[in-house]
C-alpha cells in the first residue's frame, strides 16, 4: 500500500514510524519543505522515495503525488490544510487524511473557534473579545484586568501572553506591558493576511493543561489516550511559549491528575465541537482533531484552543503505546468507514517525550538556526528510547544542522514515570552542537516533583468547579461593577 505522507517534522516522522508497522505492507513516500533524514530513512527502508516540496503549495503537493499515485495521503502539519492543499488533493480524486481548508479554520481562526462555542452552547467555553484594529485593542486593554492575549490566527503555538492583574497596586504597570504586548503582537501578526482579526484577549483561568486528541471520519469519533504537552520553553512552566518542549502520557487513556469522568467529559466536549462544526460549515470532518484543554475551576474541563490535526509532540508519544494497525485506522478515516474501528494500546507503560531545541529559539529563529548538530542514535536506541527527527536538515556536505525550532524529540517508556524519566534525561546527553552552540530541553517534564505539583493543582480546582456544580454555577463568572451591580462577562464588565 502506498503512503504518501506530508509535513516535515518530528510528528510526521512519529506518522511514518507508526505507519511502518502496519500489516498492509506500506511504502511510505515523503513531500517534505526540507530534507529531514528521519522521514529519508522511513521512506527508504520501505521501498518509498521522498520528495523536497514546498508543503504549503496545492500545485506543488498535487504534482507529487500524481507522480507517486498513493493508496493514502496523510496530510500532517496545518499550514498545508489552511493553504488548501488538502482540498487540491481530494478535487484530483485522492483519498485523504487531513481537514480541509474550511474545517481547519477551527484551528487557524481562534475568533471562529470561540465563536463556534458560544453560538451552540458548547461546555468549556470562555468569554472573549477579538480586535483587527490596535487603538481599539489598546484602549480596550488598559481596563480589561485578568486577561490571556492571543494571536486571533494559529502561529506555531507561540506568542501567548498571559497577564495575572489580581493585584490593584500594580494594575497601572501591569496595564502598561498589556498595551506594549498588544502592540507587539499587531505588528507580529501583520503579515498574515488569510485573517480579519489580529488578536484575541481572553479571560484568564488557572489549571492543568493536558490534550485530547481524536480520529474522526465525519460520522465517527475514535479517541486517543490523552496527553500532557509543556509548551513554555523553561523549567516550571516559565518563559516564553514554543512548540512544544515535551510531553508526558499514561498509564492507560487518562493521566495521573486527570479522573475517568474528566476524560469522558472532555471527549463529549471534542465530540460536540465536531458536530457543531459540521453543522456550521455543511461538509464532515476527516482526520485528526485535538482539544487543548485545560481543568479548571470554572467548568473543569475547559476548551483552550483546538488543532485540526495531531498534536506536535503528542503525536510522538503514541508511538511506543498503539497496538492496533494505525495505517489501517487511517485508511478506514479518509474512506469513512471509521464505524467499528478499534484502537488498542499498552495501557501499562508510561511515555515521556523531551524535546531538544537550540539555543534562540522560539524567540530569534535565525540565531538557532544552521548550527551542526550531531545525536548518538544507537545509543539511545540501547537505552531503549526512539529518536524523531523534526527541525534539522541534511546538506549536501554530510552535515546535519539546526532550522531554528525544536531539533529532536527523543521518546521513552517505562513501567511507571521514575523508569521513563531516567531513560529520557540519559538519552538528550547524546546530542550535541559540532560548533559548540547551547542546546536546552526541561529536565522537569516527566519528574516527580512536577507530577505532584499537577496532581495538586488538579485536586484544587477539582474541588471549586464540583461546588460551583452543586450550586448551579458551573461557567459562570460573576462581576460586581460599583453602580452598575453583578455582569456575567469578566471581560465587558471591567471597562463599561
Amino acid at each position: 500500500m502506498k503512503v504518501l505522507i506530508i509535513g516535515s517534522g518530528g510528528r510526521e516522522h512519529a506518522i511514518a514510524k507508526l505507519i511502518k508497522r502496519s500489516g498492509l505492507g506500506p511504502r511510505i513516500f515523503v513531500a517534505m519543505d526540507y530534507r529531514n533524514p528521519g522521514l529519508e530513512r522511513e521512506a527508504s527502508e520501505t521501498g518509498g522515495k521522498w520528495f523536497i516540496a514546498p508543503t504549503t503549495s496545492p500545485e506543488k503537493i498535487v504534482g507529487v503525488a500524481e507522480e507517486v499515485s498513493p493508496d493514502l495521503i496523510v496530510v500532517g502539519p496545518e499550514e498545508p490544510q489552511f493553504a488548501g492543499v488538502t482540498d487540491a488533493l481530494r478535487n484530483k480524486g485522492f483519498t485523504v487524511f487531513g481537514a480541509s481548508m474550511r474545517c481547519a479554520e477551527i484551528e487557524k481562526s481562534k475568533v471562529f473557534a470561540r465563536t463556534l462555542m458560544w453560538k451552540y452552547g458548547i461546555e468549556g467555553r470562555l468569554y472573549f473579545k477579538a480586535f483587527a484594529d490596535v487603538e481599539e485593542a489598546r484602549k480596550f486593554i488598559e481596563f480589561a484586568g485578568d486577561v490571556v492575549i492571543k494571536p486571533a490566527r494559529q502561529a506555531g503555538g507561540k506568542g501567548v501572553k498571559v497577564v495575572r492583574d489580581t493585584q490593584a497596586y500594580l494594575s497601572r504597570d501591569r496595564a502598561e506591558v498589556k498595551r506594549s504586548y498588544v502592540e507587539k503582537l499587531f505588528n507580529e501578526m501583520s503579515s498574515y493576511r488569510d485573517i480579519d482579526y489580529k488578536i484575541i484577549v481572553e479571560q484568564r483561568v488557572e489549571g492543568v493543561e493536558y490534550t485530547a486528541m481524536v480520529i474522526t471520519d465525519g460520522d465517527t469519533v475514535l479517541p486517543l489516550p490523552l496527553i500532557q504537552d509543556h509548551p513554555h520553553a523553561f523549567e516550571y512552566d516559565t518563559g516564553p511559549e514554543t512548540g512544544g518542549m515535551g510531553s508526558i502520557q499514561g498509564p492507560g487513556w487518562t493521566l495521573p491528575f486527570i479522573t475517568d469522568e474528566e476524560y469522558r467529559k472532555t471527549i463529549e466536549i471534542v465530540s460536540n465541537v465536531l458536530k457543531a462544526l459540521a453543522k456550521e460549515i455543511g461538509e464532515p470532518y476527516i482526520g485528526a482533531f485535538a482539544g487543548q484543554m485545560m481543568l479548571t475551576g470554572v467548568w473543569g474541563p475547559t476548551v483552550i484552543e483546538f488543532y485540526s490535526r495531531f498534536g506536535d509532540p503528542e503525536a510522538s508519544n503514541l508511538v511506543p503505546i498503539v497496538e492496533s494497525d494505525f495505517l489501517e485506522i487511517l485508511d478506514r478515516a479518509a474512506e469513512r468507514r471509521l464505524a467499528g474501528a478499534k484502537l488498542r494500546i499498552n495501557e501499562e507503560i508510561v511515555t515521556i517525550v523531551k524535546a531538544v531545541a537550540p539555543a534562540g529559539y522560539p524567540d530569534d529563529k535565525r540565531l538557532a538556526s544552521s548550527h551542526p548538530i550531531s545525536i548518538d542514535e544507537a545509543r539511545i536506541r540501547e537505552l531503549g528510547c526512539e529518536t524523531l527527527y523534526a527541525s534539522v536538515e541534511m546538506r549536501s556536505d554530510g552535515i546535519l544542522y539546526t532550522k531554528g525550532s525544536r531539533a529532536f524529540e527523543i521518546v521513552c517508556h517505562g513501567n511507571n514515570y521514575e523508569e521513563a524519566y531516567k531513560k529520557a534525561e540519559n538519552a538528550v546527553t547524546h546530542i550535541s552542537t559540532l560548533d559548540g552552540w547551547p542546546l536546552f530541553y526541561r529536565r522537569d517534564i516527566g519528574s516527580n516533583e512536577l507530577l505532584e505539583d499537577r496532581k495538586r493543582v488538579a485536586n484544587r480546582v477539582r474541588q471549586v468547579y464540583m461546588a460551583r456544580a452543586k450550586n448551579g454555577l458551573i461557567g459562570k463568572i460573576l462581576v460586581w461593577v460599583p453602580g452598575e451591580g453583578i455582569l456575567e462577562n469578566p471581560l465587558i464588565g471591567f471597562v463599561r
